[in-house]
This record gives structure tokens, C-alpha cells and sequence, in this order.
């Protein structure tokens, strides 16, 4: 493809750039129905030199340096080395002159760009505005003895008919739209010729074929495709109203039909010359795909991503009762200590539940963390102590994360939070702070650290810091099961590092460290 920095040149007019663009985007066409290969070429000029893109600024004695190229995808290619970078031959730069500043396409038999092979080569100047900005050469094999085939002259024909636009900077169009969906068709798949009034002139064996899976057995020759294409549509099919105008060749559109499960797509070029009356439509030619499997390929991929995400949503649900079913059994039980377990066991469901409620309403496996854990923040400060005066302050910025690295950060966010309030406020108001920052590592890898602080009575001088097998040891004096998950978590699931301290003032600093392009699974 061609270089940015090739194109973007003081020498080039307004809109030279995003044409040539536009060309290089549609030139296989052109490549397909020559059966040749395609060069561009763009002048070179010293840095002295006053530069004048008109005759004046270049010369018989004017090199041209290529700056991209194309093979054809229906027969082989002319040249077996790559052509960029390159300059031209004697011969073709006295034509290449001639195109430039007479603004026609010069023809000549090449016997110096290849010494083992003679090719046909025309030079195509690439007139915009009244200048010429640029050349395009077609490398062609001769016929020899041989007669080629009809089809061959069609397609060569083709060809002929789209540089004639080409040269004159009427083909690519601006208004032409450049989706990128998937499908659009190709020369290989089926073309078409068609006249002023839409019927059709020539049709490939692949159009042919494709129209016979479409239900239509006759000759497409010297039939209106559009009064065709309508008659196999189902007659409640609502078509759309923009795909007479693809079909009939007057608008440079596509559109896609569907009939007996067959899906197709088109492409019209509308075909135009230069009259007494200005630019003339007398024809277009239409290319044609059967994207039947492809439909059927994206329709599944669809279907699995509505599984998926019924299956988070269904999760989530049964999460959510069993976090239900929890919270009632806390309530009957006499004891404290069972009653604040189940407690905590109902706040790790409803985490994880969460995250599956996230999941359910996307269609990547990716989770906005940002957004669940503004809530999930705010609620676990609220459950670990109910009716406690707590201020939560979030801060920084978490984003997008895979599912399989969010559920164990948030279950780890969860029990450092209510901790916090637990253990670090004892009951009193005060104000628990997150922050999430997203850097990079030494090694360039994606980094996210997550930094939790209280104003409680905190852990006084000790630094505790836990990762890697360490942190896989049984607990120890008067931790608790939250810590022993946290530690667990950190270390396994999200590959990091955790490290306790004293905040600023008074209170506790918690700081976890992991990498978000490698979570341990």
C-alpha cells in the first residue's frame, strides 16, 4: 500500500491525497479485469528546484520513483520482485513524459523493465483539477498468436473503460460510500456490464451461477437484472429502495439481496464519458458475491454472543439468590460470629454477581470496571457496617479489563473495603479512599495499581508486603479468612503484589500492584 509519508506532500492539491487513497482502495478491480499489474509512479524533484506539478516543473529529463503496486488475483503476475521504490526505464520515462504533459494514456511494447519478457505497458497520467499529479503504469501480457476469449476482451475492456475515468479523476468517486463490511464482492466472485437502461451486456460464469442459486435459470443477457432481481425476491420481502439504482448502474451504491437462503451482495460502478453535454453515464459494470456462508458464519457468531451473554445474565441471577437465600439464613442465626459469616459470604456472591450483571450487558468479555466499581465501592462500605457514618472517595482511572482479571479484583477491592471499615474505623466515622492509576511496566506491559487508604487507627509502623508463593501460607495470629482470600487472589489470579502500611497522617495504605496483560489463570 502506499506510504503516508508519500502522500502527504506540499505538492499535491487539496483532496490529491484522500483520492489517491481512494484509488489505491479500488485499483484490484482494475488489476482483476486487465489481467495485469499495476504501478504508481510519482515525480522526483531536488530540493532546489522549484517544484510546479504543470508542464513547466517537469521535464523530458524528470525521474519518476514507484510508490505502490498491485498484483492481479486472476492470473499470475508480471513481476516476481517487489516494484516500489524503483525507477523507470529509458523508454518509459520519455513515455511517461509524453502522458504527463499531453494528459492522454501512451501505449508502447516494454522490453526494458523486464529483460527476460516484452510486455504491453501503458502510462496513464492522473489528471485532477486540470493538473496532473501522478502516473499509473498497466504491465500487460501480449496475446501472441493466440485469440483470447470473449471473456478476457470483455474484462480488458472493463479495464479500458474504468482508466479512461481514471486519468480524469472521475473514478473513485468521493460520493461512493467505503464501509467496511464484510462481503463486498470481487471481481472473482461474478461481474456484469450493463447499458444505459440496466440491461445486462455480459455476465461472468460466476454471475451466472450465482443468479441460478437465486432462482433464476435463463440467459441474464439482454435482460433487465433489476425487473430479474426483483421477480426472485420473496413478494413480502421489503428490499431496499436504494437497490434499483445499484442494479440499474446509476448510483456507484451497493446493496444486498437475499432469496430460497441465498444472500448476495453488489456493487455498481456507473461508467461515464465526456460529451457535448459534459460527463455522460452509458453504462456500469456490477460486481456480484454469494456471502451466503459468510452471513451464515456472522449469524452464528451473533448467536453465541446472545448465548453468552444469557448465560452471565442467568449467573448473575442465581448469584443474586443464592446472596438472597444467605442473607435470609444470616437472619435465623443466634450467634454473632455465624451471623456476620454469612454476612460476608452474602457481599463475595453479590460481588461476583456483579461482574456477570456486567458482563450480560456487552458484547465483548471485557468489563468497564470504572462503572461497576463506582457502585461496587460505595455498597461495600455501606454493607460492612450499617448505620456507620463512612465517606468513600474514588479517584484515578480503572478501564476496560478482561472478566477473568475484574472478578478477582473486585472480590479483593471488596474485602480490603469492608476490612477498612471493619477493622481500621472500629465503629467511628471516617473515610475510606480508592485510586486507580493504569501505567506501563519497564517491560512496556499494561500496569494497574490500586491504592486503598482510611483515616482509622491504622496498623501503627509495620509494612506488611505479600506476592508471589508467599503468599499462599496458612493464616496467621488474628487474620481472618478476608485476608487469607485477598492474599490468595492477588497473588494467583491477578499475578501481583499487596503491600499494607501506615497512610499520611494516620490510618492504613493498602497498595496492589498487578499486570493486566498477563493475569495467572
Amino acid at each position: 500500500m502506499l506510504g503516508e509519508s508519500v502522500l502527504i506532500d506540499e505538492n499535491l492539491g487539496p483532496g490529491d491525497t484522500e483520492w489517491l487513497h481512494l484509488l489505491m482502495g479500488d485499483w484490484q478491480i482494475i488489476a482483476d479485469t486487465a489481467h495485469g499489474d499495476l504501478v504508481l509512479w510519482l515525480p522526483v524533484f531536488d530540493s532546489a528546484e522549484a517544484i510546479d506539478f504543470g508542464p513547466v516543473g517537469i521535464t523530458e529529463n524528470t525521474e519518476f520513483r514507484s510508490v505502490a503496486q498491485v498484483r492481479p488475483s486472476t492470473v499470475h503476475t508480471l513481476f516476481h520482485r517487489d516494484m516500489v521504490e524503483r525507477g523507470m526505464g529509458r523508454k518509459m520515462q520519455t513515455r511517461a513524459w509524453l502522458a504527463w504533459s499531453g494528459r492522454e494514456i501512451v501505449r508502447f511494447k516494454d522490453d526494458e523493465t523486464d529483460s527476460e519478457l516484452t510486455m504491453n505497458t501503458a502510462v496513464i497520467p492522473l489528471v485532477r483539477n486540470g493538473r496532473t499529479i501522478a502516473l499509473l503504469t498497466l504491465h500487460t501480457e501480449p496475446f501472441g498468436e493466440r485469440t483470447p476469449p470473449r471473456i478476457e476482451l470483455v474484462y480488458r475492456k472493463i479495464a479500458d473503460d474504468l482508466l479512461q475515468m481514471v486519468t480524469r479523476g472521475a473514478w473513485p468517486e468521493f460520493s461512493a460510500p467505503v464501509g467496511t463490511a464484510r462481503g463486498n464482492p470481487r471481481v472473482s466472485d461474478g461481474i456484469m456490464t450493463l447499458d444505459a437502461e440496466g440491461k445486462v451486456l455480459f455476465a461472468s460464469p460466476n454471475a451466472t451461477s450465482i443468479y441460478k442459486r437465486l432462482g433464476f435459470t435463463g440467459d441474464l443477457e439482454s435482460q433487465v437484472l433489476s425487473e430479474i432481481t426483483r421477480s426472485l425476491l420473496p413478494k413480502d420481502d421489503k428490499a431496499d429502495e436504494t437497490l434499483p439504482l445499484v442494479l440499474t448502474g446509476r448510483m456507484p451504491w451497493r446493496g444486498e439481496v437475499r432469496a430460497r437462503r441465498y444472500s448476495v451482495t453488489f456493487r455498481s460502478i456507473p461508467l461515464r464519458r465526456i460529451t457535448t453535454l459534459g460527463e455522460e453515464r452509458y453504462g456500469a459494470v456490477l460486481l456480484c458475491r454469494d456471502v451466503t456462508e459468510l452471513r451464515r458464519r456472522e449469524l452464528e457468531l451473533m448467536t453465541k454472543d446472545a448465548t453468552i451473554r444469557e448465560i452471565h445474565h442467568r449467573v448473575k441471577n442465581n448469584l443474586q439468590t443464592v446472596s438472597a437465600l444467605l442473607r435470609l439464613q444470616s437472619r435465623r442465626m443466634q450467634t454473632d460470629e455465624a451471623k456476620q459469616g454469612l454476612e460476608q459470604a452474602m457481599r463475595r456472591v453479590a460481588t461476583i454477581a456483579m461482574v456477570h450483571e456486567a458482563l450480560s450487558q456487552g458484547l465483548s468479555q471485557n468489563v468497564d470496571f470504572d462503572d461497576l466499581i463506582h457502585r461496587q465501592f460505595h455498597l461495600a462500605a455501606e454493607l460492612a457496617s450499617p448505620g456507620q457514618e463512612v465517606r468513600t472517595v474514588l479517584r484515578g482511572e480503572f478501564g476496560s479489563m478482561p472478566s477473568q482479571f475484574a472478578t478477582p479484583l473486585a472480590l479483593v477491592i471488596n474485602e480490603i473495603v469492608a476490612n477498612a471499615v471493619e477493622h481500621g474505623l472500629d465503629g467511628e466515622a471516617g473515610t475510606v479512599t480508592m485510586t486507580g492509576e493504569r501505567s506501563l511496566s519497564s517491560e512496556g506491559e499494561p500496569m494497574l495499581t490500586v491504592t486503598i487508604e482510611d483515616d482509622g487507627k491504622g496498623l501503627g509502623d509495620r509494612v506488611i508486603e505479600e506476592s508471589g508463593v508467599a503468599a499462599f501460607r496458612p493464616s496467621q495470629g488474628s487474620e481472618g479468612l478476608g485476608m487469607q482470600i485477598v492474599r490468595t487472589l492477588v497473588a494467583s489470579e491477578l499475578g501481583g503484589s499487596i503491600k499494607w502500611g501506615p497512610a499520611e497522617g494516620q490510618g492504613t495504605r493498602v497498595v496492589i500492584t498487578a499486570l493486566l496483560a498477563s493475569p495467572k489463570n
